[in-house]
């Protein structure tokens, strides 16, 4: 039961300490409010059962204590009038983001914080998630994530920063690490690092946000782009796992299932992204999704024009992962020796990212060397049961072709 409910307060965070930044007016209270307001949720619900809205229920709770805890500190005459305002009254600068959820996020990428420094805040605050797992997102460390985020909410203290919708004109300076934080919540749910592989309900939040930030922001072309690559993943969604929640690899999913209305929608927006000029990261991810999802098989998929937007997205973002994923189309177009060589560059700055071992032992096996040293790495690093259960399988099968050949 408890599990369970530790999965709602997840679900329901965002929306709920959006809500609760706009009336207490600090993002440190709100998540202090709606702290108290899950722990009282943990002493009721078990007995009393899940109300029907559990949103609703958690912010009135949390707007309760925020009362509560301004009558003790004396301001309740200063605060009170905020509190139990009418909370479908807004000031004119909210109207420019009419969401919580999204508000949260454009509230946390101030422009005052580097961009690493906006994403982390925004995924502890947005997703609720551990220093631990921000840092693995993140691909750094837990002590280096940590004194990050110190950092930005002193800079925010010190500097005074309201936590407020900014205005419409302000918004460009703060879309990347909105763009930023939205593709990460979809590489959350693409492959979480823990529990159900596949999070199908993240996928489809990151894809509520982008269409938000499509209407937000109609001209720029980059949140078209996202979109169409989270519209092509989340219409593979119910065939990257079999029964048993293991991972499918993308050769053997049952493309007859996927969406096809979800994937029509995605390359509408690809298309709208490439009208109003998108060459960005978003955009060419998009492209590269979208010749996976319209090719009948994995062989007959265009790989060529796959290796051409890599290289043009390798060119604009220096990422290792970019670079491991150029060596996959490499390897399609000019064989698996040559996917080898993109890798081995990248191999120090990605040995604890167990995804980079998993495509090296690939590459390995399909050039006639054995695969096992790096399966055995990547398993060292997994963090998801599903996903350490499929590479076991690969670890086995390989580990019986070698003896059959011994």
């Amino acid at each position: 039961m408890r599990e369970s409910l530790e999965g709602v307060f997840r679900r329901e965070k965002v929306r709920v300490v959006g809500a609760l930044v706009r009336i207490v007016g600090s993002l440190d209270a709100a998540e202090e409010v709606f702290q108290e307001a899950a722990l009282a949720a943990l002493d009721e619900w078990p007995s009393r059962g899940v109300p029907a809205n559990p949103g609703a229920w958690l912010t009135t709770t949390a707007k309760n204590r925020a009362l509560d805890i301004a009558r003790h500190r004396r301001v309740v005459l200063e605060k009170t009038p905020l509190l139990v305002s009418d909370s479908s009254v807004e000031p004119d600068t909210l109207r420019t983001i009419h969401d919580d959820a999204l508000r949260l996020i454009f509230t946390c990428c101030h422009p005052l914080l580097s961009l690493e420094s906006r994403v982390a805040l925004t995924l502890k605050v947005v997703l609720g998630m551990s220093t631990d797992e921000v840092a693995r997102a993140l691909l750094s460390t837990e002590k280096t994530v940590g004194q990050r985020l110190a950092r930005a909410k002193k800079t925010l203290e010190d500097s005074g920063v309201p936590y407020e919708v900014p205005e419409q004109k302000e918004l460009p300076e703060r879309l990347d690490a909105v763009l930023a934080v939205v593709y990460l919540v979809l590489n959350e749910g693409h492959t979480a690092r823990e529990g159900d592989l596949v999070r199908v309900e993240l996928q489809a939040e990151a894809l509520r946000l982008a269409r938000e930030v499509c209407e937000l922001m109609p001209i720029e072309p980059e949140p078209f782009g996202l979109f169409a690559l989270v519209a092509f993943s989340l219409a593979r969604a119910e065939t990257r796992t079999d029964e048993a929640g293991d991972l499918v690899p993308l050769a053997d999913q049952d493309r007859a299932r996927w969406d096809r209305r979800l994937i029509k929608e995605g390359l509408v927006a690809l298309s709208r992204a490439r009208r109003l000029g998108g060459g960005g990261s978003y955009t060419l991810q998009a492209e590269i999704a979208a010749c996976h999802v319209t090719a009948p098989d994995l062989e007959r998929t265009d790989w060529a024009r796959i290796a051409a937007a890599y290289d043009a997205l390798a060119a604009i973002d220096h990422s290792p992962v970019v670079a491991m994923n150029r060596a996959v189309a490499v390897s399609r177009v000019a064989g698996a020796e040559q996917g080898l060589a993109v890798l081995a560059p990248i191999a120090d700055a990605l040995d604890r990212y167990h995804h980079f071992h998993a495509v090296r032992a690939d590459l390995l096996a399909r050039a006639g060397k054995s695969p096992i040293a790096s399966l055995e790495r990547a398993l060292a690093l997994v963090t998801n049961e599903h996903e350490r259960r499929w590479l076991v399988g690969r670890l086995v099968a390989a580990r019986e072709k070698e003896a059959a050949h011994m």
